[in-house]
């Protein structure tokens, strides 16, 4: 049996991206505990569990979206306000939500995300892009694309989660 070829070039790049990524979102709740995971220390909504949740669950989706098209995604110009409340969850951390539990179901979406990184056939592979405001004029997308949006929504959202961890016990990501 001979082992497999190491990932080299773009796809490197991209895992090394999501890596870092992911390290300095993860990083943010070093040490904490469940309830201080859970709280709120800033004007908005947010807090650290529910802000992993929710890249979580982005990451699901936009690989269950390579992987399957439109249909793994929601038609987002028809949601109820009942649809719009369950993602609003995402951000929060409910009733027998564990950081522990969290995390740990985060690496899992990341090894996959990884395994899709390192397998799939075509980066340039395009799937049409769900119904929502947000994409007017844009029909498809490629792998690629929707890889650097998972890891740029990653990035976006750690950032958030340094503010929301620094306004808690001072602690930085960087610094």
């Amino acid at each position: 049996m001979t082992a497999p070829e190491p990932t080299t070039g773009e796809r490197a790049d991209i895992l090394d991206t999501l890596a870092k990524a992911r390290h300095f979102l993860r990083f943010t709740v070093r040490d904490l505990t469940d309830e201080q995971a859970g709280r709120r220390t800033t004007a908005s909504e947010l807090c650290l569990g529910g802000l992993i949740k929710h890249v979580t669950s982005v990451e699901r989706s936009w690989v269950d979206f390579i992987l399957e098209g439109t249909k793994a995604m929601p038609d987002f110009t028809a949601m109820t306000e009942a649809d719009f409340q369950r993602r609003a969850e995402e951000f929060r951390m409910l009733p027998g939500d564990t950081l522990a539990g969290i995390l740990a179901e985060y690496e899992k979406v990341a090894t996959r995300t990884d395994e899709v990184v390192t397998t799939l056939a075509d980066l340039d592979a395009r799937q049409t892009l769900p119904k929502a405001p947000w994409y007017e004029g844009v029909a498809t997308q490629s792998a690629r694309r929707t890889l650097l949006h998972i890891a740029n929504e990653t990035t976006h959202h750690a950032g958030h989660a340094d503010i929301i961890r620094e306004s808690l016990d001072g602690a930085k990501t960087m610094g």
